[in-house]
């Protein structure tokens, strides 16, 4: 069930997205520059991501324990 959320915070998952988007940008006539920028957004994004991600798994750890 929760396959899907660990994948998610895959950091070789969010780096191929990364490639991937800055490559067609530079592909498609755009800077370098703006690949490189957008790249970047898409790392630190992957990076909150994650963060949510894991703190909300921790979260629900600590409740259900609790409960119990």
């Amino acid at each position: 069930m929760h396959n899907w959320k660990r994948k998610l915070t895959s950091r070789k998952l969010w780096l191929a997205v990364a490639a991937f988007v800055s490559g067609l940008i530079v592909a498609f006539g755009g800077a370098e520059t703006a690949a490189n920028t957008v790249a970047g957004v898409i790392l630190q994004g992957a990076a909150v991501l994650g963060y949510l991600l894991a703190e909300g798994l921790t979260d629900a750890a600590a409740a259900a324990k609790d409960e119990r």
